[in-house]
C-alpha cells in the first residue's frame, strides 16, 4: 500500500496538481512497480507563509510517501532517485525545492475495505 501527501504553497501548486500527480505516479510505479490504478495522493496546500522552509523558494515542495513496511534500501533509493532525475525536472524544481521523505508503518498497523492491512491479499509486492 502507498499513499503520497503533497505539501506546497497554494499560489505556486494549485493549478499544477494533475501535473504534480501524474509525475509522482509514474515515479512510483516505476521504481516500485505499483499498479497503474493504485494512486492514492492528499494535496496539502498551504497559503503564503504557512510553509516555512528557509533557503528554499516559493516552488519548494514536500513528498510524503506513506507506505507497507518491506521494501528495500535499493527500492527506497531508486524511488527517490525517480523524484529527483524524472519529477523535479518535470516540474521545473531545482534540487534544493524538493524534499522526499519515505514513511514506513507495517501492514497491521493500517485499516483498509474494513480489514487490517496484513489481511489483505494484494495484487503486488511491497519487498522489492
Amino acid at each position: 500500500m502507498v499513499q503520497v501527501k503533497i505539501y506546497g504553497t497554494r499560489t505556486v501548486w494549485e493549478m499544477k496538481r494533475e501535473d504534480i500527480s501524474d509525475a509522482i505516479h509514474r515515479a512510483v510505479v516505476g521504481a516500485w512497480g505499483l499498479p497503474e490504478d493504485k494512486r492514492f495522493h492528499r494535496f496539502l496546500l498551504m497559503e503564503d507563509g504557512d510553509l516555512v522552509a528557509p533557503q528554499r523558494s516559493d516552488a519548494y515542495l514536500v513528498i510524503e510517501v506513506v507506505c507497507f513496511t518491506g521494501r528495500s534500501r535499493e527500492a527506497k533509493r531508486a524511488l527517490i532517485a525517480a523524484m529527483f532525475d524524472d519529477v523535479a525536472p518535470f516540474l521545473g524544481l531545482a534540487a534544493d525545492d524538493l524534499e522526499v521523505v519515505i514513511l514506513e508503518s507495517p501492514p497491521e498497523s493500517w485499516g483498509i475495505r474494513g480489514r487490517s492491512g496484513d489481511e489483505l491479499a494484494l495484487g503486488y509486492r511491497v519487498d522489492v
